[in-house]
């Protein structure tokens, strides 16, 4: 399993100072934003992912998926951005967010974000790369493992796979919720987040926030039991996503590389 550091956090330096930080705090590879409000904007990516990765490569770590905002072939720059990431040798592409529209709408939704990924896995497979869904906690329809695996049935999981975030996931399931995820998913998991939460109550409002690993709600040595027992082998991305300035966030990083290898040697 690859430790990739996750960019979105860190955009603030240039991306040279950035891989030299990560290969610093002991990551194996980058998990790098090719969105509107990342690193690389999809517009400039045949010009600046080349260079991105000789940058990120030329410091002695890797880049194996890269996080998008697609969710539809039919978006302008999404067929180059699958066919450089793809030329380049990223192997695994995080696609955007599906809304989910409230109640009375779910299975219409799972429906039509279905069709939208019939026509990814056809690209997909073609650039021999995997497309993956995040399980992202809050009103989006992969909110739910078991939403998620409804919308992958059926779905070649080397092409159209699981983004499997236990962060996210015990935000929606804390007791038991997490682990039911974890067991529908186990044949379609391809990539792994790692992040905290806890809840907290702010002016009479419950609110959900990140927070240094293992001080929230994941169960991470749970978590890992299962992936080992799953035979999982792919990335797993740390997201700093701290409101921190930005060398806290460095720091609570190193903090939580460390954490995650004393877990992951068990």
């Amino acid at each position: 399993m690859q430790l990739l550091l996750f960019s979105k956090m860190f955009q603030s330096l240039p991306l040279t100072r950035f891989a030299e930080l990560a290969k610093e705090i002991g990551f194996d590879g980058i998990d790098l934003t090719v969105r509107s409000n990342g690193y690389i904007k999809p517009s400039a990516v045949k010009e600046k992912l080349p260079e991105a990765i000789s940058i990120i490569t030329s410091k002695g770590l890797s880049v194996p998926m890269i996080t998008t905002e697609i969710t539809s072939v039919r978006e302008p720059y999404a067929k180059e951005v699958f066919e450089v990431s793809s030329e380049l040798g990223v192997k695994y592409l995080k696609l955007g967010y599906w809304k989910y529209n409230g109640f009375g709408f779910l299975k219409k939704q799972i429906n039509e974000v279905r069709k939208e990924l019939k026509n990814i896995e056809e690209l997909s497979k073609k650039c021999n790369i995997t497309s993956v869904i995040h399980t992202h906690s809050g009103m989006f329809m992969t909110a739910e493992p078991t939403v998620v695996w409804l919308i992958l049935k059926g779905f070649n999981p080397n092409f159209v796979g699981a983004y499997l975030d236990p962060g996210h996931m015990v935000v929606e399931g804390g007791l038991a919720g997490w682990m039911m995820g974890m067991d529908i998913l186990s044949k379609k998991v391809k990539v792994v987040s790692i992040k905290d939460y806890a809840w907290f109550k702010i002016e009479e409002k419950w609110n959900v926030q990140t927070v240094p690993l293992g001080d929230g709600l994941v169960p991470w040595k749970s978590v890992f039991e299962i992936l080992k027992k799953i035979n999982f082998k792919g990335p797993i991305s740390i997201h700093s996503e701290y409101d921190l300035p930005l060398d806290e966030i460095i720091k609570q990083t190193k903090s939580d590389i460390q954490y995650i290898k004393s877990i992951m040697d068990l």
